[in-house]
């Protein structure tokens, strides 16, 4: 096996992800552009999407590392708005998508336009969350756009397995449609239900950092693989599972959640990055499948779809969004009354992804049992990957001026700071509360040095969120909190060369020097977080 393309297509993707970090294009648009850039460069491997690569492999840790980051609070809270895109929608997308592709394309039977109509119903919301992170959007707006995101599979490769059995003469019908449908998101519920808890045991129950991180990198493949064998959806049941588990993530040992968090971020960057580039260098293997199509009657249907995947969704999006309000009193009197402005947005991020891409590719090559070759089975991959390239490019480049045209209200960033302060001047109260009873047992004696250590750190700690509020220093433009940071980095690095050169010399050897910059790394890592 040459190791060499999948190194290379790595670390370029992470090149590429890195330095989208100076332009405002966001990332996966970048690495798209790119992928297609560089597709017919001479020299460059073929990348073919496998589906029994990406949706086992690449799918789980996707979703794994953006829902153990979300809010199930904020997803309880947006449960119908979430549902009704995540499901109603992806439905209602595959048929009318598919019923478009079936006037459209002279000869394509009705299966196989459901099929290409599962296949571009799910958006693919990375790179409208990033979006939405990086221009500051309600919050409200982004649980949405992620939520759907993180649901919205299940009921896509749902509406596709009923399609293409029915395309491919295994029988179909409403009824085992919606029976199989239910039992997909049913069983994936039940059995992220019933791993998560002792998942969450597991994960507080053993000792060592190291082991309890192995643990959370299988967690999302063993949680796929386990609905999958029992026919459920395994994106639901490691939806169900990662939320749990990042609800509680509190419970868990400090050691393990700081690696944790430092490897998912790595995990996430690299996939993301490498899953985005993938996406545009599969222009080769897709062009190569249209031989037998006239190439401005593929071109139209690729445009003309184009606009009906968009259309649908504004078509959608609006009437889910205030009917329910007109319906419902209940609903009026719980939830605030929706802008026209977030229907907008909402509708304009519905960027396809990898998902659809490796759903078209799992299309089977033949039907009736081996007798004939899938309908169009080409001119859908083809029209699948215009699609999710055309979602990216059009709706992704132009999402963030939107949003300035909208004129959104930014988040209140003080409103912010001074409940976070509120919050740790309660925790830090309760603390100092707490250690002057563990100081009055004669089991906890210290020296008076040490205990007054102890409140100055519980003081700091609530003075720090105080003082980002504070003016800034007339002379370098930092808060005061900004310069406590550089001090405490700079007098770190003062200590940190003389353990070196300490090394150096031999008055130490290399293990003690290991163990005192880890002292060092720790309060480092201690004093920043103090103070974001």
């Amino acid at each position: 096996m040459d190791v060499m393309p999948l190194l290379l297509l790595v670390a370029a993707s992470a090149a590429i992800a890195a330095g989208a970090r100076r332009t405002p294009v966001p990332a996966p648009l970048l690495l798209v552009a790119v992928g297609l850039a560089v597709s017919y460069v001479p020299g460059v491997p073929d990348y073919t999407l496998d589906p029994e690569v990406v949706l086992p492999l690449l799918l789980p840790p996707l979703l794994y590392t953006s829902a153990i980051d979300s809010s199930y609070l904020d997803l309880r809270a947006q449960t119908r708005p979430v549902a009704l895109l995540s499901v109603g929608y992806v439905l209602f997308a595959t048929l009318v998508v598919g019923a478009a592709a079936y006037l459209l394309v002279p000869g394509l039977p009705l299966t196989a336009a459901l099929v290409l109509g599962a296949v571009v119903a799910p958006p693919d919301a990375v790179a409208a969350t990033a979006v939405a992170r990086r221009v500051g959007l309600p919050s409200r707006i982004t649980t949405i756009l992620q939520g759907e995101s993180l649901l919205n599979d299940a009921t896509a490769i749902t509406a596709y397995k009923v399609a293409v059995a029915a395309a491919v003469g295994e029988g179909a019908s409403w009824a085992g449609g919606i029976e199989e449908f239910l039992i997909a998101a049913v069983g994936g519920v039940v059995v992220g239900l019933v791993l998560m808890a002792p998942i969450h045991w597991l994960r507080t129950h053993l000792r060592e950092a190291l082991m309890q991180n192995t643990l959370s990198l299988l967690i999302p493949f063993v949680a796929y693989a386990t609905a999958e064998q029992f026919h459920a959806s395994g994106v639901l049941a490691v939806v169900v599972v990662a939320l749990y588990l990042g609800h509680r993530a509190w419970e868990v040992d400090f050691a393990t959640r700081l690696q944790e968090e430092a490897v998912w971020k790595m995990v996430a960057f690299v996939l993301e990055s490498a899953v985005f580039a993938l996406i545009g260098l599969q222009l080769p293997v897709v062009l190569r499948g249209l031989a037998d199509y006239e190439g401005l009657d593929a071109a139209w249907y690729a445009v003309v779809l184009f606009l009906v995947v968009v259309a649908v969704r504004f078509a959608w999006v609006y009437p889910a969004t205030f009917l329910p309000r007109l319906l419902s009193a209940r609903i009026r009197a719980r939830e605030e009354n929706p802008t026209w402005r977030a229907p907008v947005v909402i509708s304009w991020a519905g960027m396809r992804g990898v998902v659809s891409l490796a759903i078209a590719f799992s299309i089977p090559l033949t039907v009736d049992h081996g007798e004939g070759a899938f309908p169009h089975r080409n001119l859908i991959l083809f029209l699948t990957f215009t699609t999710v390239i055309g979602t990216l490019v059009v709706q992704g480049l132009t999402l963030i001026p939107l949003i300035h045209l909208l004129k959104f209200p930014g988040r209140d960033r003080q409103a912010e700071t001074l409940a976070e302060a509120n919050a740790q001047a309660q925790a830090s109260l309760a603390a100092e509360h707490h250690l002057d009873e563990l100081l009055s047992d004669e089991r906890n004696a210290l020296p008076p040095p040490l205990a007054d250590r102890l409140r100055t750190v519980l003081e700091r700690r609530r003075n720090a969120v105080w003082e980002r509020l504070g003016q800034t220093n007339p002379v370098t433009g930092e808060t005061v909190d900004d310069t406590y940071r550089r001090l405490s980095r700079e007098m770190i690095s003062a200590e940190r060369a003389v353990f070196v050169r300490l090394r150096d010399g031999r008055y130490i050897d290399d293990e003690m020097l290991r163990t005192l910059l880890r002292r060092l790394d720790l309060e480092e890592a201690a004093a920043y977080r103090e103070t974001t």
